[in-house]
């Protein structure tokens, strides 16, 4: 597996000549890599043969011809859905429990996996073009603003990862494989990683550690114990600059970190994307997100898979991502729910722009009742971390890591009087919420989910 700078600089390149254009050079951009990767999928993977039996021919094919695919059935079908016959799935599976060989490539292809949080987790195979093309269409991407930042930032200090170490996941993975194919490109990403799993004083102990921590990159779930640490004291760094993923970045949460680092001169950036696409959008200098549309199709749909109007909030999105012809991702149910902006987006950027409003994996259940996580205040000032696992359709525990010297008793009955609140607000008065002993944990990949729904918490020992 090599990284050729020219073929990155080519999509660099044509990144901007595509954006020059407007909608009609985007759209067209669009409809020819999609009929590319279509005919590539239909003639090299034996799944997407069958699937595309009764499709068009490739050079006539719409979006709309193409069936929906979903992670279950991909992953059921591993061997017959790459287009490549060299990596069965136990070979795979066999590189991804070495934790030593992340972001190490086998033969031609990288192998990284997500984290599960939805059900069983998906492993994604990456080709060297895949990072020629994350790499070149991001720099297209680029405002003055975000050159300046870059800049500037850099000359402040490091850059700080804090994800997952126990797993191939992307957050940790994919600078490391971008190190050990093109260590000169690496050198701006920072490879500095804390391992999200650890004990809340280890990191912070850590970081504090670092004189001139500058840039920190990590999910919104960590960045709240991060927020609640400098609120305590105990943290001492002062960043210019936070980039979030993988998790939803609420409002609420975003207000509260500019208010404990006054030092952010640059906010927080939250670009949207997977582990199936890392490259999928970009964020403006006015803080919206951008489709990368020439290269990634993201549909925002109702629960019968048709189109939602702007502006309408989605049930469910299906990406395509037309820069990853080894394991093609087309029309796949990603489980995200977004609302396309009705107007143009203030930074003048052709490429269409959304929110993010949560992701499905997150939603609480019960019965016929369903509650964004948001709705608990799952925070006490004597807790370290609080979680909410759902174990049963009315059957709830509650974990919590104590700060030093608080009262186990009293933390708890607070907590779930308040948790309790919230389920008879909702007329779900016969929800039972219990204590644990049991500490709160992570996903796989590292993440910290305050609640934990049924689904999630039956699946997170696979994730």
């Amino acid at each position: 597996m090599r990284f050729s700078l020219p073929k990155a600089l080519g999509y660099f390149i044509g990144g901007r000549w595509t954006a020059w254009g407007g909608r009609k050079r985007i759209e067209a951009k669009q409809l020819r890599n999609l009929r590319r990767l279509v005919e590539k999928a239909r003639r090299d993977s034996p799944l997407f043969h069958r699937l595309y039996a009764d499709v068009p021919p490739s050079r006539d094919v719409e979006l709309h011809d193409l069936p929906v695919t979903r992670k279950p059935d991909l992953m059921r079908d591993f061997d017959d859905w790459l287009t490549i016959r060299s990596l069965p799935l136990d070979r795979a599976r066999e590189h991804l429990r070495d934790i030593g060989k992340a972001g190490v490539p086998i033969d031609d292809v990288a192998v990284f996996q997500t984290s599960g949080t939805s059900g069983e987790p998906a492993v994604i195979v990456l080709s060297s073009s895949f990072v020629e093309y994350a790499s070149g269409i991001m720099m297209a991407r680029f405002e003055r603003y975000h050159w300046k930042l870059i800049r500037d930032v850099r000359k402040l200090g490091v850059r700080v990862t804090i994800t997952g170490g126990n797993g191939h996941f992307a957050g940790n993975g994919f600078n490391k494989l971008v190190q050990r194919l093109y260590p000169a490109l690496a050198k701006g990403l920072g490879l500095t990683v804390i391992e999200a799993e650890q004990p809340i004083d280890r990191i912070v102990d850590r970081l504090n550690a670092i004189s001139n921590v500058a840039w920190i990159v990590t999910y919104p779930s960590m960045l709240s114990i991060l927020t609640k640490e400098k609120e305590a004291g105990r943290l001492q760094i002062a960043p210019a600059l936070f980039t979030t993923g993988g998790e939803t970045l609420t409002d609420d949460l975003r207000a509260r970190v500019g208010r404990a680092f006054p030092s952010l001169k640059y906010g927080i950036a939250d670009p949207y994307g997977s582990t199936e696409c890392l490259a999928l959008s970009f964020e403006c200098s006015h803080g919206r997100k951008h489709v990368n549309e020439d290269w990634v199709i993201l549909e925002a749909v109702d629960e019968a898979m048709r189109p939602v109007p702007d502006g309408t909030l989605s049930e469910t999105v299906l990406l395509t991502v037309l820069a990853n012809e080894v394991q093609p991702f087309i029309r796949y149910d990603l489980g995200d729910c977004v609302r396309y902006y009705e107007d143009n987006c203030p930074c003048g950027s052709p490429f269409r722009s959304f929110q993010v409003e949560g992701r499905q994996a997150t939603l609480v259940r019960v019965g016929e009742v369903t509650l964004s996580p948001l709705v608990f205040d799952l925070e006490h000032e004597r807790a370290r971390r609080i979680q909410l696992v759902q174990i049963d359709e009315r059957e709830f525990e509650l974990r919590i890591q104590l700060a030093a010297g608080a009262a186990a008793g009293l933390v708890f009955q607070e907590v779930i009087a308040s948790v309790k609140q919230v389920f008879r607000e909702n007329g779900l008065a016969q929800v039972k919420v219990r204590e644990s002993q049991a500490p709160p944990e992570f996903t796989a990949s590292g993440k910290f989910h305050e609640v934990l729904p049924l689904r999630s918490a039956e699946t997170r020992n696979t994730a």
